[in-house]
């Protein structure tokens, strides 16, 4: 029964990160400088905008791999 019990934590876990990321996603482009950064890439042509956030997406990149290794670091203890 204990490795039912694992999986249990490990399904909310991966719940509420998904949740977490999901928020992030949706409030992240409220914030005025996220998808304006330098190195961020957009193309504006009549009615057609292309947008390819570099910069944003190595940031948020860095932001997410800090934060699931303090979150692995605290499940190891």
């Amino acid at each position: 029964m204990g490795d039912l019990s694992d999986l249990g934590r490990t399904l909310l876990l991966l719940g509420a990160i998904l949740v977490a990321v999901g928020l992030l996603l949706t409030l992240a482009w409220r914030i005025p400088p996220l998808g304006r950064l330098p190195g961020d890439i957009v193309i504006e042509r009549g009615n057609l905008t292309c947008a390819v956030p570099i910069a944003t997406s190595i940031l948020l990149s860095l932001l997410l791999t800090l934060i699931l290794n303090v979150l692995a670091r605290l499940g190891n203890r």
